[in-house]
């Protein structure tokens, strides 16, 4: 017998999935509002919860995240009438088990409901994972979360992994981290600079060589593949990659053996394959700079890092942590950190990611000296320049979009407060749109908005704004 929590605040939909639990001979509770709900899951060990999207006060959607990270681990089945693909597409984003749309069949959601049941129970049974062994990845958000999920799954499988990102987002750190958590942790990381490749050389480099094979090569060299017998084959922005090497990679990983340049002989090769890019492959492959064979046999997994810009909230801990280890490498000793020193390091766009973070506090810490604690000051010259024209932080990141309109109506009547607001809101959602430059992320980031609670705002003013 399962426990399920019915969220919905029509009560005849309430006593109809009710009714339906007790046939199937689950126990139930049901909740009418969204803070209802989610005190009641907080406090109870829900097995799944059936959640409606459209409540008088918000969206379902916005509280879907915690309700997936809640310590019981519920499965969710999303109940709606007013949602669409979009929505759909966030539900799942954050670990909803299926979508149901209304009006619905009983039958059609017994079978969801079994079908999640059953995946729990399986789920349940199996062994608890280890505590993932992050290796110097720092964060908490969301973003950062949902990509560490990707790496305990990914480090049960021997499936190849594609890391995509901006540069400086980490993308070795996770690599890493996928090596440490596997069953190869034992043997060798093994990791190639594709963009440090001499092209001319890339062939033996990777595959190695006979001796006598080329001009210069005086020796029998061992290739970088071999190097990676038994554990991870890590290739650093494999965009950059010649076409005729990515020809050879592809067999390799097919057929699991190399031949070195120069040999007759092929040998055998046991290795996992985790490739990492800043790149669009599939442009690439479009416009043949990347084979397209190759790019569906590297990304068995795909593991997409956010840029810093998405994830603010981590950036206090990361320069925590640190400034900690530079004063430590130094022999510094711990520095403190003014509060509108970080402040100011959430309000800078960051293009160069946490490796750029951490060059500013490698200069700032330089400049420090022997200043026990970090403030504006401390910046390289170069970013207090660049902090001045953002107003150190009320800068166009920080925009106040104009409020227009007019409480009167055209016959000189006071307009009624409800309509008023509704036609600002609208104001407010164009005004954002225009600055976000149909950018979501922006949009989000810029009006303090969860996604879904931006689009519902726009869906409800008949606006729209492509994702990214």
């Amino acid at each position: 017998m399962a426990s399920v929590l019915i969220l919905d605040d029509d009560r005849s939909i309430q006593l109809l999935l009710e009714d339906l639990m007790l046939s199937m001979g689950h126990e139930s509770a049901s909740a009418g509002n969204l803070a209802t709900g989610l005190s009641m899951a907080r406090k109870n060990d829900f097995d799944l919860i059936l959640l409606d999207l459209d409540f008088p006060e918000g969206n379902g959607l916005e509280i879907l995240p915690e309700l997936t990270r809640l310590p019981s681990s519920p499965e969710v089945v999303i109940i709606t009438g007013t949602g669409d693909t979009k929505a759909a597409e966030i539900a799942f984003k954050y670990g909803a088990w299926d979508y149901v749309r209304k009006p619905f069949l009983l039958e059609e959601v017994s079978l969801h409901i079994t079908r999640a049941l059953q995946y729990r129970i399986e789920k349940t049974d199996r062994k608890a994972p280890a505590v993932l062994k992050r290796g110097g990845i720092i964060g908490e958000s969301e973003p950062i979360l949902a990509c560490l999920d990707e790496v305990a799954k990914a480090a049960v499988t021997d499936s190849n992994v594609l890391i995509t990102g901006e540069t400086g987002t980490g993308k070795e750190l996770f690599a890493r981290a996928i090596h440490n958590n596997s069953n190869r942790s034992e043997k060798s990381f093994v990791t190639i600079d594709c963009g440090a490749l001499p092209e001319t050389l890339a062939e033996s480099t990777l595959f190695g060589h006979e001796k006598g094979a080329f001009t210069g090569a005086d020796n029998r060299k061992e290739g970088l593949i071999v190097q990676a017998e038994g554990g991870t084959l890590f290739f650093d922005e494999i965009g950059e990659l010649d076409l005729a090497v990515q020809k050879k990679l592809l067999r390799t990983l097919q057929e699991r053996r190399l031949r070195p340049v120069g040999s007759r002989k092929e040998l055998p090769v046991d290795f996992r394959l985790v490739a990492a890019t800043n790149r669009d492959l599939e442009k690439g492959g479009r416009d043949k700079k990347f084979r397209e064979d190759l790019l569906f046999r590297i990304r068995g997994i795909e593991i997409k890092l956010p840029p810093l810009r998405d994830r603010v909230e981590d950036i206090q801990p990361i320069v925590c942590n640190k400034i900690r280890q530079i004063g430590d490498h130094n022999g510094l000793g711990a520095k403190g950190v003014s509060a509108e020193f970080v402040e100011i390091l959430g309000k800078y766009d960051w293009p160069g990611n946490v490796r750029e973070l951490i060059n500013v506090l490698e200069h700032s810490i330089a400049n420090a000296g022997s200043d026990p604690t970090l403030v504006p000051k401390h910046f390289p010259p170069a970013y207090r320049a660049a902090l001045l024209e953002l107003g150190h932080g009320n800068g166009p990141e920080c925009c106040v979009f104009p409020v227009t309109g007019t409480c009167f109506a055209s016959d000189g009547q006071i307009v009624k407060w409800v309509d008023y607001r509704f036609q600002l809101e609208k104001t407010y959602l164009q005004s954002l749109l225009s600055e976000s430059k149909g950018n979501w992320t922006k949009a989000c980031r810029l009006a303090g908005f969860s996604k879904s609670r931006l689009y519902e705002l726009l869906k409800k003013h008949n606006l729209s704004l492509s994702p990214v």
